[in-house]
């Protein structure tokens, strides 16, 4: 018998209502098929998905069976987020290398979008996870009501209210104060490393780069030639022999 949900409530007042957001370039992209108008934008929406769950997707990483159903209408972009989170690059790179919160704080913000309200909503999904496993976690956050409501089952997650009026930054992505790999795990793999270097690197302008043509480029080119000139001669012209030394046309 599974463990129920532990009830878990929002930081404040101000997550249930609904934010009043004037567009710019700072809002996120919002990716969805209702929209979709040529084969191009499906594959900016595969992109972004892998951007969103993975940070980067090598070739090997990449799920072409699932990226061909989405193609052709097969299955809804709320399946393929399914896929791709019960993917085993997925598990590799979150679940095998961090513990249950962790692994359940990064998936939330991936999923749901936001940040984790507290303490008790991470111990409350880690239980499922410890009870049901990976995919009855993963289940359980698209087949709930906030996932449905915010994103439903033809736009891809992306992390909500990025920009907050009144603020002078927004908040930081997810993938910059969420790193892959835990403290313990960066620590084996000897992350951060540090690069020690003899020589201090030296800046010179743009402005002050030599381009192609420049003088300056044949400077050592020309030293290395160092050429030889012809002196002036030092012959008195009365001690020359005219005659002998003009030539002169044979007959």
């Amino acid at each position: 018998m599974s463990l129920p949900l532990i009830e878990y409530a929002p930081k404040s007042q101000n997550v249930r209502v609904a934010g009043y957001e004037v567009g710019s370039e700072d809002q996120p992209r919002i990716y969805t098929t209702e929209n979709t108008l040529s084969p191009g934008d499906l594959g900016d929406l595969i992109e972004a998905a892998y951007r969103q769950l993975f940070f980067h997707a090598f070739a090997a990483d990449r799920e072409p069976f699932l990226e061909s159903q989405l193609r052709n209408g097969q299955i809804s972009v709320r399946e393929f987020v399914r896929g791709l989170l019960l993917s085993d690059t997925y598990k590799r790179s979150f679940y095998d290398l961090n513990s249950n919160y962790r692994f359940v704080e990064q998936t939330v913000q991936r999923v749901l979008g936001r940040d984790v309200y507290s303490e008790r909503e991470k111990i409350a999904w880690s239980i499922v996870v410890a009870t049901k496993g990976i995919k009855g976690f993963v289940d359980a956050l698209l087949d709930s009501n906030e996932y449905q409501e915010s994103f439903g089952e033809s736009t891809l997650p992306y992390q909500r209210r990025r920009v907050l009026p009144g603020r002078s930054q927004g908040e930081t992505p997810f993938n910059l104060k969420s790193p892959r790999y835990d403290g313990y795990y960066r620590a084996k793999l000897g992350f951060p490393k540090v690069v020690w270097q003899s020589v201090a690197k030296s800046y010179r302008a743009k402005e002050k780069v030599s381009r192609a043509g420049d003088p300056s480029l044949f400077l050592s080119m020309a030293q290395s030639i160092s050429p030889t000139g012809n002196f002036p001669q030092t012959i008195s012209p009365y001690n020359i022999d005219i005659e002998k030394t003009v030539p002169y046309r044979q007959k």
